[in-house]
């Protein structure tokens, strides 16, 4: 098997739903061991969505790579349990509402004298301080407080979100990221002789905050606030999505100079490829639905085949807006693998593979998402308990099987 660049390190994942179990996911994925701990009905995205066979699709994909461990951590012999796993930790990824850690002593503090090398990574709505710290966090709320979802939609209507937890895979990256910084410090502090852990404090609307590109200068410069634009994005022309013949919508990016003069010859409107209103981004702002109409003509005359064909060949960026059954026919997509085949219960299984790539040490799916309580005795035992006394935490409801 191809070393992976993350193998070596142990990560113990506690939370629930999404955003902690995505960069779990995500160190899982890259070689890391990572052990998920479960209170003994399971994380609820077992149960979300697609179920097949008493059990969603989705967690097949966000469980892969986990050893899963059931365990009650109401309990003080749960809390217990966890406390030696994360003795010999590298590092916790935790999503619960900032303080409960702290009242059952598993916070970073409390942990320190055990594992001044642990690297706590915290997720949540709006950080560990502040005044919102101890506020209920959902993706939903911390998009819209973040500012992300007020760019979003038609002017004058609601907001919209994209069918998708957008916040908490964000979130997640967002953690990955800041964890694999603050490895690269704990390195450097480790060959001076010091303890190098750290917390790693995520925002679910922080992480959103992240991506809002020049939002609050253009606010603060100009005293200008962005507005929602529908399909286009404010003071880029032309970017757009027009449908075409065949129904089927088509983006078009031709908002380069240079580039628009080929899009512009691509539609048969030379004319408008060397008039000088049309010569520079700032000019064509001015002229945006001029030119969007004339798009929209042109896309809806051709079939989306026929206009990726004609944009192609004139080498200007476009692409078809793709759904899932889309892309699994897509021959670029499939030699880039960006499916993974796992068997569940006897069934193949595609999930998506996760990125970046790397060339060397790539990261791959070993196993898919397992039952509730797998690895229970395999990490039980790691940590000296013979079976006697597995079998009592089992009956005592502290512990939880497959």
């Amino acid at each position: 098997m191809t070393n992976k660049p993350l193998q070596g390190l142990k990560v113990i994942e506690l939370g629930q739903l999404l955003a902690g179990p995505f960069a779990g996911c995500m160190l899982g994925y890259f070689g890391a061991e990572v052990i998920k701990v479960e209170p003994p009905g399971g994380d609820p995205i077992r149960n979300w969505r697609e179920v097949k066979d008493g059990t969603s699709l989705w967690w097949r994909s966000l469980g892969r790579n986990k050893k899963c461990i059931s365990l009650d951590l109401k309990t003080e012999q749960g809390r217990d349990l966890v406390r030696e796993l994360l003795k010999t930790a590298d590092i916790v990824v935790e999503n619960f509402r900032p303080g409960v850690l702290e009242d059952w002593q598993l916070d970073p503090e409390s942990l320190r004298a055990d594992n001044p090398n642990l690297i706590y990574a915290r997720i949540s709505g709006y950080g560990q301080t502040g005044p919102y710290a101890k506020k209920p966090g959902f993706a939903s709320a911390c998009e819209a407080i973040s500012g992300f979802r007020f760019v979003n939609g038609y002017p004058g209507e609601a907001p919209v979100r994209p069918n998708l937890s957008i916040g908490d895979t964000v979130s997640g990256l967002h953690a990955v990221m800041g964890i694999l910084m603050a490895l690269r410090s704990r390195d450097q502090a480790n060959a001076n002789g010091q303890g190098g852990g750290q917390v790693v404090d995520v925002a679910l609307y922080e992480s959103m905050f992240n991506l809002l590109e020049a939002v609050i200068p253009e606010y603060d410069g100009a005293g200008v606030i962005r507005q929602p634009s529908g399909t286009t994005v404010t003071g880029i022309v032309p970017t757009n999505t027009y449908k075409c013949a065949d129904d089927k919508f088509l983006v078009i990016g031709g908002n380069g100079d240079s580039i628009f003069a080929r899009l512009m010859v691509a539609v048969g409107r030379e004319d408008m490829s060397t008039d000088r209103k049309y010569a520079s981004n700032a000019e064509r702002v001015i002229h945006e639905a001029d030119i969007d109409l004339v798009l929209a003509n042109w896309c809806a005359a051709n079939t989306l085949a026929e206009a990726m064909a004609v944009l192609e060949e004139h080498r200007v960026p476009c692409g078809p807006v793709y759904n899932a059954a889309d892309m699994m026919e897509d021959e670029h997509f499939k030699y880039r693998e960006l499916f993974e085949a796992v068997e569940i219960n006897g069934e193949s299984l595609k999930i998506p593979a996760l990125l970046p790539k790397l060339r060397s040490t790539p990261g791959g799916t070993e196993w898919p998402g397992p039952e509730v309580g797998s690895h229970t005795d395999e990490v039980l035992q790691s940590l000296g308990l013979d079976s006697a006394r597995i079998a009592e935490l089992k009956t005592e409801g502290i512990v939880a099987d497959a």
